[in-house]
């Protein structure tokens, strides 16, 4: 007698097919999780992008006829098949629109015999190196996946490494133009292959398999329906909104509170200053240089009278000297190694002669997590500090190996990309529970739920280039379209950019007129001085050259006031923004398609965007241009904001860029108090 294979679970269904346990379970409004495992058990400890409790699911349906099940939750229904395959059956899933009957998304074995649609390969202990594979559709694009640099909006044809790296943002949430998105649920690495015969998902080594198919229609929809089921983002402190100055590094208090008087002196507006690294004693003891920043309260103090909110850097890196290394390793609060010396990196730190072994706190350890914050509050936050930059926190480790981690939550290959998650959630939660209201983290990485805490993305060390710069504004549109409404990027790029060479002055200019329409404003980099030290820019124990607005000459200090005073006169649109952000999870940067949905032309455009539901930016992207086209989008009519001319939707103007400004519309009658 053949044994069933289907069985209600619930309002959810459970399927079991020789040693394979599936189970498809509905969630929110139009959701479905799927997991499936070769163990006995799932292994509900793993870390999970989904809220805890997720949100339930009403009116899911479940029905069951023989050898085929159904799961209905709103728009998305999943239908489970047993099907004779190859040497034995097997359960094949697909997802189909209940409104227009559309299939959005099914398994495809890849070969009559083998593998299955879900293969499972032996690793070791409890771990599986885990495909699923869906069939691919002609004209399917896609867009999410967190942060790549490949400078692609549309990623189809694309493979991408989910492997957490500097400039390489790991968030496996992704939005297909067929109307579903799908949030790949496992914190393990692997790759996902978006190619034209067939895309393929694949694990590493992990327990099981955990992804939720999300029903649209639109990108809109999609984006809600995500914040929903991981988080929705906090409403940004106010003091974010602004310019936030910084590069690499201020070292002394003295320097900090110069640059902040200066900028008060010649009328620059500036919300945030930001003190990088080597600012502590060693790596792991959290505590800020009494040599360097002899009175760390009067600084914050001073500095929040002139109504500047200061950030410091932070990392997770532990010394091997550092007072704290025993303790946290007899702990069982770093991160092990497998093999090999029990070190993650070796780099400079400071006061350390030449480089030192750097281990890595456990952030997927709450004691661990527990005992950083400790350390943090003591050496930071008790000096009036609320605003962290968790630098390095992918984490950085040299070579990047997460097959030789052994994090508290499992093997590295089975949740080293939830690492910066984990991290930050340390961070919202004990800066609540001290009552730091409007605490704020820039964080250089991320994953699946980031967005639930106060966190700032940033795109890592980028190079100071018109490519890279090009390469970000795409960078960027993926992030939104993985639900990161607060991102920004190194305006200048950080590596390279000669302070006195007037190609890099052009690109900066160019760069800050992008960063005005960014959701975070923040100038940084790694500068070099031709004439001036040898080693600024290009030693990090010297530091690098001048980044202040005033460090490039007057007339390229005036240009870039002029976008600082621009932002300012945002900050009422950008409130807004940020406050729908907060409701719904729609980014305020985003790719025109979202918000025009229905027109074909708008989803090819990868170097515009809507910043909020009235701009159109057209940034400026090769050296020397001063004119583009731009597409404005049908379904609205078009005022350019610097001439004032009126231009109907579905047409492509050529307009004036000279290094004044770069080109921005707004859509039909809304009308700006700041505009003159």
């Amino acid at each position: 007698m053949t044994p069933e294979t289907f069985a209600r679970a619930g309002d959810g269904l459970l399927c079991r097919i020789g040693s394979e346990t599936l189970t498809l379970t509905a969630l929110g409004d139009g959701a479905i999780r799927v997991r499936a495992t070769r163990n006995r058990a799932f292994d509900d400890d793993l870390p999970s992008g989904l809220l805890d409790p997720a949100p339930e699911a009403t009116g899911a349906a479940v029905e069951i006829d023989g050898d085929t099940a159904t799961l209905t939750n709103g728009r998305l229904r999943a239908v489970a098949r047993r099907m004779p395959r190859g040497l034995h059956p097997t359960v094949e899933l697909s997802f189909t629109d209940t409104v227009t009957g559309e299939v959005l998304l099914e398994e495809e074995m890849p070969h009559i015999l083998f593998p299955d649609t879900r293969h499972y390969a032996a690793e070791e202990g409890p771990l599986w190196r885990i495909e699923t594979c869906f069939a691919a559709h002609e004209g399917e694009r896609f867009y999410g996946l967190g942060q790549h640099q490949h400078g692609r909006l549309d990623q189809k044809g694309c493979v991408i490494d989910l492997v957490q790296m500097n400039t390489e943002v790991v968030i496996p949430f992704l939005v297909s133009s067929r109307g579903y998105g799908l949030i790949w649920n496992a914190p393990g690495t692997g790759r996902v292959e978006l190619a034209a015969n067939r895309t393929r998902w694949v694990l590493d080594a992990a327990p099981q398999l955990d992804y939720v198919v999300l029903a649209g229609p639109a990108p809109a929809d999609i984006l809600r329906r995500y914040a929903d089921l991981t988080g929705h983002p906090p409403m940004m402190p106010d003091w974010a909104m602004g310019f936030w100055q910084c590069r690499l590094r201020y070292a002394t208090q003295a320097e900090v509170l110069e640059v902040a008087r200066e900028h008060r002196r010649r009328g620059h507006p500036i919300d945030v200053i930001v003190i990088d690294f080597f600012n502590w004693t060693k790596g792991g003891e959290w505590r800020i240089d009494p040599d360097a920043f002899p009175d760390p309260a009067g600084m914050v103090r001073e500095l929040e009278e002139m109504g500047i909110t200061p950030m410091i850097s932070v990392w997770p890196a532990v010394n091997a000297n550092a007072e704290t290394f025993a303790e946290m390793r007899d702990s069982g609060f770093l991160i092990e190694h497998r093999r090999g010396v029990q070190a993650s990196s070796v780099f400079l730190d400071a006061h350390s002669e030449g480089r030192v072994p750097l281990s890595f706190y456990d952030a997927t350890n709450p004691e661990a997590r527990a005992y950083h914050w400790a350390r943090v509050r003591e050496g930071y936050a008790r000096h009036g500090f609320r605003a962290f930059w968790l630098d390095a926190n992918e984490p950085e480790v040299y070579p990047t190996h997460p097959d030789n981690m052994r994090y508290h939550a499992g093997a590295g290959r089975a949740v080293y990309n939830a690492y910066p998650a984990l991290h930050q959630q340390g961070y919202a939660e004990h800066m609540a529970a001290d009552g730091i209201a409007d605490g704020l983290m820039l964080s250089r990485s991320a994953w699946l739920g980031s967005q639930r805490h106060p966190v700032v993305v940033w795109s890592g060390d980028v190079h100071s280039t018109f490519a890279d710069l090009a390469r970000q504004i795409r960078a960027g549109l993926n992030m939104a379209m993985s639900g990161i409404p607060w991102w920004t990027t190194d305006i200048g790029g950080f590596k390279g950019g000669d302070i006195r060479d007037p190609a890099f002055h052009e690109l900066l200019i160019r760069w800050f007129q992008f960063g005005v329409f960014c959701p975070v404003f923040r100038l940084h980099g790694f500068r070099q001085d031709s004439e001036g030290d040898p080693r600024l820019g290009r030693d990090f124990l010297a530091g690098g050259a001048a980044n202040e607005l005033w460090s490039f000459g007057p007339e390229v200090e005036g240009h870039l006031a002029a976008c600082l005073h621009l932002r300012e006169r945002l900050r009422p649109y950008i409130r807004d923004q940020m406050r729908r952000a907060h409701e719904t999870g729609l980014p305020p940067m985003r790719p025109m398609l979202v918000d025009f949905p229905g027109d074909r032309q708008a989803a090819d455009i990868d170097d515009q965007f809507m910043f909020g539901d009235a701009m159109l930016v057209a940034p400026i992207l090769e050296h020397g241009a001063r004119s583009r086209a731009v597409y404005l989008p049908s379904g609205a009519e078009w005022r350019n904001l610097h001439d004032r001319s009126v231009h109907a939707g579905g047409t492509r103007p050529v307009v004036r860029a000279p290094i004044e400004f770069t080109p921005v519309f707004v859509r039909d009658d809304v009308a700006f108090p700041w505009e003159s």
